[in-house]
């Protein structure tokens, strides 16, 4: 965990706030800002790790802040330039949520804003993160933060998929850092004891966040990679692959290819992204695995052959990984879910084609929606060219509270809670017909 006090960091502060800016009015990644903003790799890498808990700690509880601010402005509805309302939110973060004392958090502010060109607006900054001092945590408790975590359209669709009290769980799981989960190419307890980890029911290694990760015994010699727990679980659902022609389809940046080709199965990894497949090509040499890549567009690429098991992870809202890229609850809009929905049926279409008679297909997105996953199927079973193959609960190490009652898998962050929670995943087993 970063000691927040221990950061002397005006520089840091005012790169989150053009983090943020990135963000949330450029619509940039949380991950590609924190790359892209001039100065960033300039920093030492405590200051770099300061400016990322901060912007993340805005995105997460973007409105929760608002609230708490209007609720300290003597005029809320009146206009207030978004410079000011940048700086005010990145105070009221440290204040609420980081623990930054009240004086680093009020005066860092009052002097970014007369960086920022807005120095007249400095004794409002000053008096109104003086009362969020003082008086925020009783403010706090005056508003619903789970509920102002989400924007309304995505509470509204969690709501109606998954129950009230499901979707703040799985809000309030959304708010915690997630571990770092490592998929290891065998023994997992030997490499949880080097590690100082643990192993989870499905076989990933869990650690505490916070590790620079390749400084970790086993990185350099290709013994695991990173990949999300939850993320883990689709590959496997292929069964044994051994000696197998698999198809993995939009497969960048490559933690499934590594899953398959470490099970010996015959990869070809497909992606039309040349630039997340170079990353791809680069994990596996490090990992020492091999696969055939194939830099093409999935819905139209024509192999001439078909593949025992196609594996099609597909592009999708990416909802259920929130916890890890918080930008995605105030990105994603209502018509981004219906336009991934299209493509991700001409992707099942390809997918379908790609697949053997009898043979396997995985279908699995990482979103929570369910216009992006068990909506997508149905056209596919109308249509007679695949059934569910229902999965069993010891193909994912037991937990049976993540099957559907289909048979699907149906992971949230809210699921393995005492262990540190899970990304949000939906796959569905499926066997090509005649």
């Amino acid at each position: 965990m970063l000691e927040l006090a221990a950061v002397d960091g005006l520089a840091a502060r005012g790169l989150a706030l053009d983090v943020l800016d990135a963000v949330l009015r450029r619509r940039r990644p949380l991950d590609e800002a924190l790359t892209e903003i001039e100065g960033l790799d300039a920093l030492e890498s405590r200051d770099r790790g300061f400016v990322r808990v901060l912007a993340a700690g805005v995105l997460r509880r973007l409105r929760v802040c608002d609230a708490v601010l209007d609720l300290c402005l003597s005029n809320p509805a009146a206009p207030l330039d978004p410079r000011a309302r940048a700086v005010l939110r990145l105070g009221a973060v440290q204040l609420l949520f980081l623990a930054t004392p009240a004086h680093a958090a009020v005066d860092s502010s009052v002097r970014l804003a007369e960086q920022r060109g807005i120095g007249r607006l400095k004794g409002l900054i000053n008096a109104v993160l003086r009362k969020v001092a003082r008086d925020g945590a009783r403010m706090l408790a005056g508003v619903d933060p789970i509920r102002l975590s989400l924007p309304d359209w995505l509470w509204d669709a969690w709501v109606a998929t998954y129950g009230e009290a499901r979707a703040r769980a799985i809000i309030a799981a959304q708010l915690t850092e997630p571990s770092l989960d490592l998929t290891v190419k065998s023994d997992p307890a030997l490499w949880a004891e080097r590690l100082g980890g643990t192993v989870l029911p499905t076989g990933t290694v869990r650690l505490p966040t916070g590790h620079a990760i390749t400084t970790l015994p086993g990185y350099d010699e290709g013994a695991w990679w990173v990949q999300d727990a939850a993320a883990a679980l689709p590959a496997r659902l292929l069964g044994p692959v051994a000696g197998r022609t698999v198809a993995d389809l939009c497969a960048a940046p490559g933690g499934k290819t590594a899953q398959l080709a470490a099970a010996g199965a015959s990869v070809t990894a497909v992606d039309r992204a040349g630039r997340r497949l170079a990353r791809l090509r680069e994990n596996l040499e490090r990992l020492g695995l091999a696969a055939t890549i194939v830099e093409a567009d999935t819905a139209t690429w024509d192999p001439g052959q078909m593949f025992d098991a196609v594996l099609l992870d597909a592009p999708c809202s990416a909802t259920g990984t929130i916890r890890r890229h918080p930008d995605i609850a105030w990105s994603k809009t209502p018509a981004d879910v219906a336009a991934l929905a299209g493509a991700q049926d001409r992707l099942l279409a390809a997918a379908v084609r790609l697949t053997r008679p009898g043979g396997t297909l995985v279908y699995s997105v990482c979103s929570l929606e369910a216009a992006e996953a068990e909506q997508r199927l149905a056209p596919l079973f109308a249509a007679g060219q695949v059934e569910r193959v229902p999965i069993r609960a010891e193909e994912i190490g037991g937990l049976v509270d993540l099957l559907s009652e289909a048979g699907d898998l149906r992971a949230t962050p809210a699921d393995l809670a005492d262990l540190g929670g899970l990304d949000g995943f939906f796959a569905a087993r499926l066997r090509r017909l005649d």
